[in-house]
């Protein structure tokens, strides 16, 4: 997104770490909004049209030390406490370090299918029932996440979520590397634990890991993605496994076919996805729509679901 407005400032009045003052800070705010439709076979939908709204507000500034300190909070439709927010500390050759109230996510999160799609993931439209998803990963709320290079091609990310004592007693962790340094090769890994009591799906603690590779030849990427759940309860395991491949029509037109199953081991029925999605850029404005069809809904045999949506987004 273009940024509204940059304005210099000669200082902070209070220093965001204590590792050093501002010399000078830039803010910016920029925004989105969207109208949005979702259709869905088997549901008592009603009116699926609605929109999205979003305005983020940011700033940064270098402090005595040289670590840039950059700060945003995005205002949307949700209630303020949802709003995603956080802070990070740039040392440069040491990597960054962010805080994040909500919003930001470790590696099993941030690569929970990163195999190349126009919009949508295979299962990434509402469709009647909640599909189950890609990953299991802790939650984003209040969390450290660490990025590092660690030489040219390779990139390091971790994350901590901490025990807030309630729900998540025990704290969770998370690391990955991205591997880029073949010519239109991507290999992703990372690992990591959910301690948090009950994760979504999954009624117990779990061991996470992810491995997905993607490639592009010209206009066109394909992507291969496998993950695993494995949890500390009973017949609670799961298996990820999608297959994606992308075209580039043009600048602007872009289209995708994505294939995704989940693997539960604690029923025969294993959930399937397949998604067709389209995206054309024009300036500020993007039109994208996907049609999904899902078998087995969360693992639900007599769960057979189609779901289509199209969006209308303008970014400034």
């Amino acid at each position: 997104m273009n940024n509204l407005k940059k304005i210099g400032l000669t200082a902070l009045g209070t220093a965001l770490v204590t590792a050093g003052s501002a010399q000078a800070a830039s803010m910016s705010v920029s925004g989105a909004t969207s109208i949005f439709f979702n259709g869905e076979d088997n549901s008592t939908k009603g009116n699926g049209w609605s929109m999205t709204d979003s305005i983020t507000f940011s700033a940064s500034g270098e402090m005595d030390n040289g670590f840039t300190v950059s700060t945003s909070i995005e205002m949307d439709g949700n209630a303020d406490a949802n709003s995603d927010r956080s802070i990070s500390i740039d040392t440069g050759d040491m990597g960054k370090l962010t805080f994040s109230g909500l919003g930001t996510s470790g590696p099993i999160g941030a690569w929970d299918d990163v195999t190349p799609s126009a919009n949508e993931e295979a299962h990434g439209t509402a469709t009647a029932g909640t599909a189950a998803g890609a990953a299991n990963a802790a939650s984003s709320a209040n969390r450290f996440v660490y990025d590092y290079t660690a030489m040219d091609g390779l990139a390091i990310k971790a994350a901590y979520t901490p025990s807030n004592g309630a729900s998540s007693v025990e704290s969770s962790t998370e690391i990955g590397a991205l591997y880029t340094g073949i010519e239109g090769l991507s290999v992703y890994l990372a690992m990591g634990e959910n301690n948090d009591q009950p994760t979504v799906g999954i009624t117990g603690k779990s061991d996470l890991s992810a491995m997905a590779v993607t490639y592009a030849m010209g206009a066109i990427t394909v992507g291969y993605q496998v993950n695993e759940t494995d949890s500390g309860s009973a017949s609670q395991d799961e298996d990820f496994t999608a297959i994606g491949v992308s075209y580039a029509v043009s600048d602007d037109l872009s289209i995708s076919y994505n294939v995704s199953e989940i693997d539960f081991e604690s029923g025969t029925n294993d959930q399937e996805a397949t998604g067709v999605s389209f995206s054309y850029t024009q300036g500020g404005m993007t039109i994208s729509g996907t049609h999904s069809t899902i078998d087995n809904v969360a693992g639900t045999a007599t769960a057979d679901n189609t779901g289509y949506e199209i969006n209308f987004a303008f970014a400034f």
